[in-house]
């Protein structure tokens, strides 16, 4: 898979927005340490921008930012073929990924927190979708001949984008946190229904919903 399908794959502006935020809303009750995290949101990143990330601790992550516009979405690899690192003496991203980033997302493309200290973007795959498209856009891009079934680990990155189901992070969660996760729990975050003290117990005992004030208003999840 690459960023081509994922960009088939996607839902809308406003589901994955939605679909973001089940996720770190998620991740909070499961992880009460924010260092432990995969999944975060952050619903006043900037004046009129809301940003969703992921780090997976190994080199990994993405961040989507929302904002009047449309969505951006910036995918980092640190394994890939296509890292600005991975083979050329002086580091630049692949051709074909940011080339067709319309004038509208430039300013996230040497956007300092995207960036690394020298200026270059950290980034192997790349998507966008202005208010006014019918799809998600990619660049046009050679992926390396080389590279197996994920050339730009949009494959790893975008998983639990792509498959939205509750299934699918209960069986990722109870694996990476170690403990069971209930699916029907899982269901009720990502359809964002409010969360109350009956959910925050099935998923974590060791949490209370008052706990959790802080990111429910970082996250800008129904209350």
């Amino acid at each position: 898979m690459t960023a081509h399908d994922v960009a088939r794959a996607l839902p809308g502006i406003e589901d994955l927005r939605d679909h973001c935020r089940g996720l770190a809303m998620l991740d909070a009750v499961l992880s009460p340490e924010w260092d432990a995290r995969f999944y975060s949101f952050d619903a006043h990143w900037d004046e009129g921008e809301q940003m969703a990330s992921m780090r997976d601790g190994m080199g990994g992550e993405y961040a989507i930012v929302f904002s009047a516009a449309g969505a951006y979405v910036r995918g980092f690899d640190h394994e890939s073929l296509m890292s600005p690192w991975a083979r050329m003496d002086t580091p630049r991203v692949w051709p074909g990924v940011l080339d067709d980033v319309p004038d509208v997302f430039r300013p996230y493309v040497t956007e300092p927190a995207f960036c690394d200290e020298d200026g270059v973007t950290t980034v192997t795959c790349c998507l966008w979708r202005g208010v006014g498209d019918t799809a998600w856009r990619t660049g046009t891009i050679a992926f390396p001949e080389e590279a197996d079934g994920d050339p730009d680990g949009a494959n790893i990155l975008f998983e639990l984008l792509v498959d939205r189901s509750p299934e699918a992070y209960a069986g990722w969660a109870s694996e990476y946190y170690e403990t069971p996760v209930d699916v029907e729990a899982v269901r009720a975050l990502l359809a964002q229904r409010p969360l109350t003290p009956e959910i925050v117990a099935v998923l974590n005992p060791d949490v209370d919903l008052a706990d959790l004030a802080e990111d429910i208003s970082e996250i800008g999840y129904p209350a």
